[in-house]
């Protein structure tokens, strides 16, 4: 996450919680970092993930995004996010800070400022937060793959 924040600090904070074992897993790749759970489709990194980055916009705008994200490789993935946004949309909404989308890929986001005080923490915090969608997007997968047949990532 170039110099302004230590990727590997937030991987491994992660990998220490005590929930990180329940089917969690890391996509870490420079200014890029997933956080997704088996049967997310995110295998390519292109399925039902959370994500945050910083890259040269970001820098020149001082703040970053912590995005929900369903990409292409998400099952009936516009039905999917309306699933998701009929379960979880209320809830979104009332966390600070937070916007629902709906649009394209992107389920909700929200932007933290680069230069925040214990940026670790409130990033750790702001994933922890979105963790608790995790029954939701499975519920709004099993609704629009009724069949559930996901892969093993």
């Amino acid at each position: 996450m170039c110099k302004h924040s230590d990727r590997g600090t937030h991987e491994k904070r992660l990998m220490q919680s005590s929930w990180f074992q329940d089917g969690w897993n890391i996509y870490n790749r420079g200014e890029y970092l997933q956080l997704y759970k088996d049967g997310w489709h995110n295998h390519n990194q292109g399925g039902i993930h959370f994500e945050t980055y910083i890259e040269a916009r970001e820098i020149r705008q001082k703040e970053f995004p912590i995005c929900v994200h369903a990409e292409q490789d998400c099952p009936s993935q516009a039905e999917f996010i309306q699933e998701l946004l009929a379960l979880e949309g209320d809830r979104i909404r009332s966390w600070k800070g937070y916007k629902t989308v709906g649009k394209g890929y992107t389920i909700c986001m929200r932007t933290l400022p680069i230069k925040s005080k214990n940026l670790d923490q409130r990033m750790f915090e702001e994933l922890s937060r979105l963790r608790k969608l995790e029954h939701s997007i499975e519920e709004a997968l099993l609704r629009v793959n009724p069949n559930g047949d996901f892969e093993a990532q």
